[in-house]
This record gives C-alpha cells, structure tokens and sequence, in this order.
C-alpha cells in the first residue's frame, strides 16, 4: 500500500490504525526522498487528524496471563527434571508447546489479569500442568538440532511486521532479489 492510499482510506474510514501508522513509518523509512504526492497525502492526513476528520486509534496495551502462568510452570518442572536427568530442555519450546493447547486469557487492565490468574487458578490449573507435562515428554522425545535451529530474533520494534520480515528472510531469502 503507498502512502497516498493510506491516507485515502483513513479519510474514507475515519480513523488512522495502529497497522496503518506503521506501514506508513515504514514507507517512510526506506525511501530516501518522498515524492511530492506523498507529502501532499501527509499534509492531508495531518489536517485531518488536527481537526478531528480522522481519529487515530491509540495502540491498545495487552497481556496474555496464560504465558505467565505457563511459563511458571514449565520452570517448575524442567528445574526438577534437571535435577535427575542430563538433557538441557528448552525453556521457549515448551512453553510455547503448551500454549498453542491452551486457551489465551488476554486483559488489558491489572484488575482484568488479576481476575484472569484467578480464573485460571480455578478452572484450568490442571490443564496447564498437563499440557506442559505433555511439552516436557514431547520435547524428551525428539532428536537433538543443534545448531540447524534458528531461534527468533528479539527486535527493538517488536511488531508483526518485524516478525513477519523475519520469518520470510529466513524462509524465502531470493523472494525480492528477483
């Protein structure tokens, strides 16, 4: 998408997304000078925002309280298993296992994680324990990579845009260069 129809579909909307922000921060950022249209596209949105036509949706801030609860418990249990056993478990592997098993329990306010623990504590407290006894044998299991295993990198700009970028230079590295 350019910035000229960013801009046009902001207008038609009435609001500016926070995915909008960023293709447009992007666009911004990798052209080494912005064509006439463009800053005229900017100039738009801006005097659209300041009069209030276009209404920028503000970055929602959330947490899923369920990857800290599963977290918790995969150290508890691979702190134990390492005790007795040789094998280095990962961490990230498990715990990411178990959570695509799980259901998410989002909150975007201290009072609604507070309640969502709770809840979890109540209802799904053996359900996590299993599925991460389940991420620790199937992680037991499987043969050794080593280093054929690329981990995700941990961006500044922690966006699904980053990641996405990431994951397709890793997976489709030629894609651009043709």
């Amino acid at each position: 998408m350019s910035i000229e129809e960013i801009v046009q579909q902001a207008l038609q909307e009435g609001y500016l997304t926070p995915l909008m922000e960023t293709e447009m921060g992007r666009i911004c950022n990798s052209a080494s000078e912005l064509s006439m249209e463009e800053y005229m596209a900017l100039d738009r949105l801006m005097g659209a925002l300041l009069t209030g036509e276009v209404v920028a949706v503000p970055r929602k801030r959330f947490i899923n309280v369920m990857e800290e609860l599963v977290l918790a418990e995969a150290i508890a249990r691979i702190a134990e298993i390492e005790k007795y056993n040789e094998p280095l478990l990962d961490v990230g592997d498990i715990t990411a296992y178990a959570l695509n098993r799980l259901p998410p329990l989002y909150a975007t306010t201290e009072e609604g994680a507070t309640y969502q623990r709770q809840r979890a504590q109540k209802e799904l407290h053996e359900l996590i324990t299993q599925q991460v006894a389940g991420a620790i044998a199937r992680s037991l299991d499987r043969p050794d990579f080593g280093y054929e295993r690329q981990a995700l990198l941990n961006n500044n700009e922690n966006n699904i845009f980053n990641q996405v970028s990431s994951l397709l230079q890793v997976y489709a590295p030629n894609f651009e260069k043709e």
